[in-house]
């Protein structure tokens, strides 16, 4: 997700803004789903994509490049 108004970042626990998460994934210093795997964000990615006009093949492709290289994906 762009990260560009200062809605779009995460909060940590003393509610200052996180800048390394947006606010969907990251809120008062946790993840909002701690459980979720990176397959299961792909997948979640991709459904969302076609209610934004966005192949899902293609949506699917890009999160898989991407995903992994971000923070809470790296291994």
């Amino acid at each position: 997700m762009p990260m560009q108004k200062e809605e779009d970042f995460g909060t940590n626990a003393d509610n200052s803004k996180n800048k390394e998460y947006c606010h969907f994934c990251f809120k008062d210093g946790q993840f909002t789903d701690p459980d979720l795997t990176m397959e299961k964000q792909i997948e979640k990615m991709a459904g969302m994509a076609a209610k934004m006009n966005i192949a899902e093949d293609k949506a699917r492709a890009m999160a898989q490049n991407i995903l992994p290289n971000l923070k809470r994906w790296k291994t």
